[in-house]
């Protein structure tokens, strides 16, 4: 092998694992190759057009996917520089304490996590530094301990949301600031001349064309490269698949298509970070007669425990006008790990991004219209106030990714439904005493109403990390039980997803493995 192919490590995927990963360990001075199978996400006046992001879904993956009754859908995924970071929403909250201990639902069991909070905690300070998180800290009575404030103040609320605030404080609940990550100065809630951040309302779910947020290739790999001339970036870069020695203890060659030419890069370690449904296939397709079901698969759990939450995003109507830009600051926990008539977890309120005339009538609300004026999407949009559900999908091995002949399939059956429901029974039952009309509609944004099959914005499990390989694919380090330089750096290693948002989780585990990672290297 060429000695200009050789890296101490390969990074395949450059989202919120791998592009921090690579910031982390270009700062050893080691010779670092992230490879991405997209390219930099153009900066263009669509980046902020509704009609383009939502509707057309001109950033999203033109791929072809399926699911177990045979129907075909394009899931939610953006191959570029950043990964699906490019297009989030930028909330990055920590695990609850309680989320790594074993939860019951009705429909079974969030299984605990072999390692606790208190070994992720000084993580997830690093990460919220990182990534310019904007907080604060005891307005949530489920947050989880942190000895250190935010480093950056909260995001302020706007007029609208600001009297959401109060009300539901006057109701006696507990609202909270958002912890959004977010490259934002700004004085009396107006953001200052330098700001990256501008405050538009194209931030949730659209590219930022400022670099306003907080994303993996504006805050990790630009800057990294930047500094590091030991890092090497190679973008439409696609891993076709993962190589290894006769006896498949070690990954040997990362082959890689770029255009019609295919190349082979080695390293002394390898780290796959392409998101939970793509680092599954990847081991999959990598199978070889040492590891015939798919590399790292003796369990067979490759691909399998797939979660991505069950999500619903509903406008409620306000009585009044709703003329805020950046809505995306409010969240609320009160519901969390359950309710006075209920005893298991209901899930996690948020603002998300505000709608726009386009966004809904591209989704349609049919069954309605005839309460409204002339221009009914107009009119909902203007007096919208949009809120984000979550709440728990178990794991169950029958939900998986796997190759079906050429095909990619995509097995899903929902699970803990009923928390998703109640959740919104308490959402209308806050909002006929707020000033807001006790009527929800579904809106699909960027998943899909109540997320179909094809959204993937929170896809985690299908390697998940624990301390058996009868049971599991990762060790307790994230790396492959069976190939001794393999490591995972993405959503992945989830044995559960809890109720919140998941990458910041990804993050911190990121810079926890890369620790990891720098001792075996002697950096």
């Amino acid at each position: 092998m060429s000695e200009n192919r050789h890296y101490d490590v390969v990074i395949v995927g450059s989202g919120p694992g791998g592009g921090t990963m690579a910031w982390r360990l270009a700062q050893t001075g080691k010779r670092i190759l992230l490879l991405e199978r997209g390219d930099y996400l153009p900066r263009e006046r669509e980046n902020w057009d509704s009609q383009a992001v939502f509707v057309e879904a001109r950033y999203q993956a033109p791929e072809t996917w399926y699911g177990a009754d045979g129907s075909s859908f394009h899931p939610g995924l953006h191959y570029f520089v950043g990964g699906n970071s490019k297009v989030y929403g930028s909330v990055l909250l920590r695990l609850r304490e309680k989320d790594f201990f074993e939860i019951r639902h009705p429909d079974g069991l969030s299984p605990e996590w072999p390692v606790k909070y208190d070994v992720f905690e000084p993580y997830y300070q690093a990460a919220e530094e990182l990534y310019s998180v904007h907080g604060l800290r005891g307005e949530d009575p489920t947050e989880p301990p942190a000895p250190k404030p935010y480093a950056y103040p909260p995001v302020t609320h706007e007029p609208r949301i600001q009297e959401l605030f109060d009300g539901l404080k006057r109701e006696g609940h507990h609202p909270f600031h958002l912890p959004v990550g977010v490259r934002l100065e700004e004085r009396d809630g107006k953001p200052l001349p330098h700001s990256a951040c501008i405050r538009c309302d194209a931030f949730d779910g659209y590219p930022c064309i400022t670099n306003g947020k907080a994303d993996a290739q504006v805050i990790c790999v630009d800057p990294a490269l930047a500094a590091h001339p030991n890092l090497t970036l190679m973008t439409n870069a696609y891993v076709d698949r993962l190589l290894t020695d006769p006896a498949g203890r070690r990954v040997t060659g990362v082959e890689v298509k770029r255009g019609a030419a295919t190349e082979v890069f080695t390293g002394d370690i390898v780290v796959v970070a392409c998101g939970a449904l793509s680092s599954a296939l990847l081991l999959l397709r990598s199978g070889n007669d040492a590891h015939p079901h798919g590399l790292a698969n003796r369990s067979g759990q490759v691909g399998r425990n797939y979660m991505r939450h069950n999500n619903s995003t509903v406008l409620a109507i306000s009585r009044t006008p709703n003329p805020t830009k950046f809505q995306k600051t409010l969240g609320l926990n009160d519901f969390y790990f359950g309710a006075d008539d209920w005893e298991y977890p209901l899930g996690h309120i948020q603002m998300v991004g505000k709608s726009d005339g386009v966004q809904i009538h591209g989704e349609g609300l049919p069954g309605f219209l005839q309460w409204f004026p002339e221009k009914p999407f107009d009119w909902l949009a203007r007096h919208s106030l949009d809120f984000w559900l979550t709440t728990e999908d178990l794991p169950i091995p029958e939900n998986r990714i796997f190759y079906d002949g050429a095909k990619v399939r995509l097995d899903l059956k929902q699970t803990n439904e009923e928390a998703l429901h109640r959740l919104k029974a308490k959402l209308r039952g806050l909002c006929a005493k707020l000033d807001i009309h006790p009527h929800l509609f579904d809106r699909s944004l960027y998943l899909g109403k109540d997320v179909p099959i094809g959204g993937t914005a929170h896809q985690a499990g299908t390697l998940r990390f624990g301390p058996d390989p009868a049971t599991s694919v990762l060790d307790l380090d994230c790396k492959a039980h069976e190939l001794d330089n393999l490591y995972v750096a993405d959503a992945s290693f989830f044995p559960s997803i809890g109720a919140v948002n998941p990458t910041l989780t990804i993050i911190a585990n990121s810079l926890r493995v890369a620790d990891h990672i720098i001792g075996r290297l002697g950096a």
